[in-house]
Order: structure tokens, then C-alpha cells, then sequence
């Protein structure tokens, strides 16, 4: 009896955790107004475009922020993203570049000074769902406590918050992603030169 008890106990401990990290790593806050949108890019950068120019167009804010560099020495990340966002009918003049993160450290410590330099005190943050924790954590480091950053993921094709287990691919973005979130506090201390 004793055992089957703490079979029990375990095996709920175990879909706890399971279940847990998927809403972990993709924090949700309800939307609220703010000053600007940043989009970052990676993983199915469309989608994530998409969302950012969704929102834009709702009028949840009045700018928009892209954040990549190019992956090889073509056009950057940011700036394929800009044409995106116009195709989707976000003014040209309501879209801010930032062309050189190749990580998403750099994003953030890179959109900083867009956020600085244009007196933006709110963002909302775009990326994908399993990315969104880790994009979270790496821009409220480089941005403090004095701006408020709303999260709000776009829509993956792959991963799910309540069933990334069932699919190779989730499960690799997953533990990839959790132990990124593990090293990051080393990675934030080198980029910061503390």
C-alpha cells in the first residue's frame, strides 16, 4: 500500500514538472496599451511577425521595434521583418531596426538603447511561446525595472505549451530552452562585463 502511495506521489510530482515547464517557458500577461512592440527574431520569424503587426494594427502601440541581425552577410533579420510588418500594413515610420543581435542577449541589450534613446517606458514582447521565459529574463536584465515589459507570444507551428512532450521537436526546443534559461545568468554576467 505504502508503495503504491508514493507511486502515486511520484508519478503526479512527474506530470507536474512535465506539464509545469511548458507553462514555465511561456509566460502570458494579459495585454495592456504600451509604447512600443519589439519582435524579435528566430524560430518561425514570420509568426512572430505576424503577431507584432496584429497587434499594431489593434493599436496596442504606436511603434514597432525589430530586433536581428542577418544570418549570413545578406539583409538583416530586422530589416526583412520591417518589409513584413509593411506587407501587413504597419507604416514604414512606425518601425524602429535593430540590425546586430545575433542572440537574444544582444536583442536586448541592443534594443535598450532604442528604448532609451526614444523614452519608451512599455513593450510588449514577441516571440515564440517556448522562447518567451528566456526573452523575458535576458530583457529585464538589460532594461531594469523601470520599463514594463508585457509578454505575449506568437503562435508556433510546432511547440505547445500543454503538450510540447508529444512531438520530437518540442521536446528538443523544451530542454534546450530550460538549459539556456540554467546558463543564463553566466552568459548575462560576460555581457555585462561584471
Amino acid at each position: 500500500m505504502r508503495y503504491a502511495v508514493a507511486l502515486l506521489i511520484i508519478g503526479g510530482m512527474f506530470i507536474t514538472l512535465v506539464v509545469g515547464a511548458g507553462f514555465y517557458l511561456s509566460p502570458q500577461n494579459a495585454l495592456t496599451p504600451a509604447d512600443a512592440i519589439v519582435v524579435v527574431s528566430g524560430g518561425e520569424t514570420d509568426l512572430r511577425v505576424a503577431e507584432g503587426a496584429k497587434l499594431f494594427n489593434e493599436q496596442w502601440a504606436p511603434l514597432m521595434i525589430m530586433s536581428g541581425a542577418a544570418r549570413d552577410e545578406g539583409t538583416s533579420n530586422a530589416l526583412m521583418m520591417r518589409q513584413l510588418a509593411i506587407q501587413a500594413g504597419v507604416p514604414a515610420e512606425a518601425i524602429l531596426l535593430e540590425e546586430e543581435a545575433e542572440t537574444t542577449l544582444e536583442n536586448a541589450q541592443y534594443v535598450r538603447d532604442i528604448v532609451r534613446n526614444n523614452h519608451i517606458g512599455s513593450i510588449i514582447l514577441v516571440t515564440s511561446p517556448y522562447h518567451q521565459r528566456r526573452a523575458y529574463l535576458s530583457f529585464r536584465a538589460f532594461l531594469g525595472n523601470d520599463i514594463q515589459i508585457i509578454n505575449h507570444s506568437a503562435t508556433d507551428s510546432a511547440w505547445r505549451k500543454n503538450g510540447w512532450w508529444e512531438e520530437q521537436w518540442g521536446r528538443y526546443l523544451t530542454f534546450s530552452e530550460l538549459q539556456k534559461i540554467v546558463y543564463l545568468p553566466i552568459f548575462l554576467h560576460i555581457s555585462k562585463g561584471e
